[in-house]
């Protein structure tokens, strides 16, 4: 986009020095001048008229370019209308005032010229910039390509965790079993070599709960329906999963790992706070994929509570929307609508 601003106001400011430009315009400089000079009968206002006629086009040149610098679309076309309108309205005031003056003959004209700008300043107040629309679709598709390959990279380094240092974690824990049972006769080694397997137990437990945390592998393997299904095996309380998703409408990684942690935080504040089954919507339709988690509890969520607000915070990043409604005694259902585009 700078590349293109760049040459965009190159191309603007070669306007005002095109040699095409200055000819046309002195040349309807002098046109002016001449006629204006030979309809009035003031020959003797003739030099000022021509000095008059080729300082206002050679002003024009020099600040309308820098004037719609950088812009582009019908707001460039409003600028350039309302100042040949005022240099017009300016040409018929001097024409008046060094004719000798008397009624304002020009007021009609000036005023016509005021309610066209207006009424073309009215006919594109609603029309976005051409310019600025081509710089947020560029800042949207972008970010979602950096949000798409952070997406892979946290599913490359759960791959990198569970099958490089979680393995060799659960080797280490095999082998420190073993050495346990040779060191029946000796209580105090044994004690000592179980308490290294118990750690290195607890570290394998956070070690996976880590990587899932990040990206399960089901979820790059089998894709959303299957990884939330998996999730609710897991859990503490029963969750019910019914997905209306084929595997060729699968979503880009970024959106495919917002709607899991959706799913994934969902269900734990369910089972933290309501204690009950749950039962989770994920449908796609069109370039919109709706995941909604419900439950039976007490409700009264808080909107604005951590949790919620860091997911709120994550569905966001993606342009996506999350819905809580949270009546007391009403259950709670948090829905999430993430775009596919």
């Amino acid at each position: 986009m700078r590349v293109k601003q760049r040459i965009h106001g190159a191309a603007t400011r070669n306007w005002g020095a095109a040699p095409a430009t200055i000819a046309w315009l002195t040349a309807a400089a002098f046109a002016t001048s001449v006629i204006i000079w030979l309809a009035t009968g003031l020959g003797y206002f003739w030099p000022g008229w021509i000095a008059f006629s080729g300082f206002l086009p050679v002003s024009l040149m020099e600040l309308l370019p820098r004037a719609t610098a950088g812009r582009s679309g019908p707001r460039m076309w409003l600028m350039l209308n309302a100042a040949l309108a005022a240099w017009t309205a300016v040409v018929l005031f001097l024409i008046w005032a060094l004719g000798g003056g008397g009624d304002y003959w020009p007021a009609v004209t000036t005023a016509i010229l005021a309610l066209e700008v207006m009424v073309h300043a009215i006919l594109i107040r609603n029309e976005p910039d051409e310019e600025l629309q081509e710089r947020v679709t560029e800042l949207a598709r972008t970010r979602r390509g950096a949000l798409d390959v952070q997406a892979e990279e946290l599913r490359r380094i759960e791959r990198d965790l569970h099958d490089g240092a979680q393995a060799r974690l659960v080797a280490l824990s095999m082998q420190l079993g073993r050495a346990e049972e040779r060191l029946a006769d000796r209580p105090e080694d044994r004690d000592l070599v179980r308490a290294a397997r118990e750690e290195a137990g607890a570290a394998i437990a956070e070690l996976r709960d880590l990587a899932r945390g990040i990206a399960p592998p089901v979820l790059a393997d089998r894709g959303l329906p299957a990884a939330v299904e998996a999730l609710g095996t897991r859990s503490a309380i029963p969750v019910e999963v019914h997905a209306e998703m084929g595997e060729s409408e699968r979503p880009a990684p970024a959106i495919e790992s917002v709607a899991y942690f959706v799913a994934a935080e969902s269900i734990t504040n369910v089972a933290k706070h309501a204690a009950g089954p749950a039962t989770v919507e994920i449908a796609r339709t069109g370039d919109l994929l709706t995941v909604r988690v419900s439950d039976q509890g007490p409700g009264g969520a808080d909107p604005a509570g951590s949790g919620l607000s860091g997911l709120r915070g994550r569905v966001e990043s993606v342009d996506g929307k999350l819905l809580i409604e949270s009546p007391s005694g009403g259950g709670t259902t948090i829905t999430a609508e993430l775009p596919c585009e």
